[in-house]
This record gives structure tokens, sequence and C-alpha cells, in this order.
């Protein structure tokens, strides 16, 4: 997991942050330079994500979507992006880091599941709903950390 998420957060840094910057910069050693120490930021930022202290997750992933995603909208990503290694890891660690609760569309795209297989995992008590609608993110985060946790001891 360690070095597929160093990789997912390069590309994005790349993408979002200094591919922008090539533009401007024009500048292939600063570019070269800039390159180098994101990949040595990310092996970082990989270790804070997957790590132990609460508080630095929560903090790394806070820097992280701020800089990665910034807007004056509540985050809200795209279905894809909760397949991402990132995206499974703020899961596991923070669960929806905006929102208390989602919808039923929402919770499958974190889930990896269709809007049926929410209302099956609801049926059966396996998510709790929120009492204004949708799913509680905290249910979908103990969700996937569940699953998480069968998977690795089932390989």
């Amino acid at each position: 997991m360690h070095v597929e998420l160093v990789d997912d957060l390069v590309e994005r840094v790349t993408v979002r942050l200094l591919d922008p910057l090539v533009v401007l910069l024009q500048d292939d050693e600063v570019v070269e330079a800039l390159r180098q120490r994101v990949r040595m930021d990310a092996e970082m930022w990989a270790v804070q994500l997957l790590g132990r202290d609460e508080r630095l997750v929560n903090s790394a992933a806070a820097r992280l979507l701020a800089a990665l995603y910034p807007s004056d909208e509540v985050f809200d990503p795209p279905p894809a992006w909760w397949a991402s290694p990132f995206g499974r890891v703020v899961l596991r660690r923070m669960g929806h880091p905006a929102r208390e609760r989602v919808t039923y569309a929402q919770a499958g795209a974190m889930l990896g599941i269709t809007r049926q297989g929410v209302h099956d995992l609801l049926a059966r008590g396996k998510l709790r709903p929120h009492p204004d609608g949708g799913v509680t993110t905290s249910s979908v985060r103990d969700r996937s950390v569940s699953r998480t946790s069968k998977g690795a001891e089932n390989a």
C-alpha cells in the first residue's frame, strides 16, 4: 500500500501543482528539483497517512486536501476519487473529511459498490442511516475498515 500511495500522491501533486508551475517557470533545473522534492515528501506523507498517530494522519490528510483541492465549497470528490490509493486511505482513516452523512450513491462510490448494495447493507444493519437522510459517513468508514481488516486476514 505504501508504494501505491506514494505513486498516487506524486502523480496528484505533479498534475495539480507542478505542471502548472512548469508553464510559468520554464526553468528545467528548478522543475527537476521540485519533482525530486515532491517524491521525497510523498514518501513522508505516505508514512504519516499510514501511521498510528491519528493527529498526524488528520493533519497530513488535511494539508494535502487543502493544497490539492482548494475551494470555498465543501470537499466533494468525484466517485472515482474514492477508488484511488489516497481516497482509500482518507476513507479508512477519516471517513469523508467534510460530511457526517452522504447519499447512497456517494456511500456506494466510497465502498466501491452500487446504490443497491448500500440499500442491502442498510437493511442488514451493516451501515447506519443518518436521521436527515442518506448514510452516516462513520458507518461507511467503519465498513471500509472492517472489509480491509478481513481482506488482510485472508491474504
